[in-house]
């Protein structure tokens, strides 16, 4: 059965879109067909889809465009990521961790509980903590989350407005054919399967800084640097290049495998900087640990 003795201490949200349906229950099933209608009812049944006001809805209520619903998320058999987050720092407005391979930042998939986010909030008890960016699941590294939600604007514009230096390292095959440090700029487009991207023709909207570290005989260790923030950004313009990032299972194909705890995604958020848009301070974090 799905876990309900723990839920999000948030809904996710969603603005009803376009569509013929009469009632919310039709309207739900048609967006989410992987749910069965029973679920659905259940959760209705139990108080778990609510209006914009945090009020609960009935499965008959009127389906109405654009209105705002909240639902819990709940997953069967949530696999359990054997790793451990570390808290960097915390203060009255931020909290920095070093998240760990493999554990999403936010519910997403076949994940609720297990996320950076749902671990945090119940470690703290706070349910208003909020992601202010994302890793990939695959991604180690620094992740900011915003405490306070009188200040939480000033942050997330540092991200909407590219005023924070966001630092990786990668390890791939050698590209001794490059000249770097180089420029990549490229146009991201969503792929096939839907969850992947793709490089295409026309005005470039991602664009990465890459650079050598390190020089091994078979592996080399390279700095990234994202202007941009496209999904899949640098693995896509690693494999682009010639050199997948190691370990990578998307790129350049897409292989539908169960996670190998032991073969981690070779990617990593090192760092982050940025000056308070608060006090004014310079704001550095680095992750502590390694590839």
């Amino acid at each position: 059965m799905p876990r309900h003795d723990a839920p999000a201490a948030a809904p996710s949200r969603l603005q009803l879109p376009p569509g013929p349906w009469t009632n919310l229950l039709d309207g739900l099933c048609a967006r989410f067909p992987a749910i069965a209608r029973e679920v659905w009812l259940d959760r209705f049944a139990r108080g778990r889809v609510l209006d914009a006001q945090g009020e609960p809805l009935t499965a008959d209520t009127a389906y109405r465009v654009g209105m705002e619903i909240g639902y819990f998320r709940e997953v069967e058999q949530e696999p359990v990521i054997p790793f451990e987050e570390r808290v960097l720092y915390r203060d009255e407005r931020l909290l920095v961790v070093d998240k760990p391979h493999f554990l999403p930042v936010v519910p997403a998939g076949g994940f609720v509980e297990e996320t950076l986010l749902g671990r945090l909030r119940r470690r703290y008890g706070e349910a208003d903590l909020v992601a202010l960016h994302r890793l990939d699941r695959g991604t180690a590294g620094v992740v900011l989350f915003s405490r306070d939600p009188a200040t939480r604007g000033a942050y997330q514009a540092l991200f909407r407005e590219r005023r924070i230096r966001k630092r990786y390292e990668a390890l791939a095959r050698p590209l001794a054919q490059w000249q770097f440090p180089l420029l990549r700029r490229t146009r991201l487009l969503a792929g096939e399967p839907f969850f992947l991207m793709r490089e295409a023709e026309g005005e470039a909207n991602s664009e990465t800084r890459i650079d050598v570290i390190e020089r091994g005989a078979d592996v080399w260790r390279y700095a990234l640097e994202p202007v941009s923030g496209r999904k899949h950004q640098l693995r896509v313009h690693m494999a682009a290049l010639g050199a997948p990032i190691l370990n990578d299972r998307f790129y350049p194909l897409a292989e539908q495998a169960e996670d190998d705890f032991s073969r981690p995604l070779k990617l990593l958020a090192r760092g982050l900087a940025f000056v308070d848009p608060i006090d004014g301070s310079e704001r550095r974090f680095e992750s502590g640990l390694s590839l």
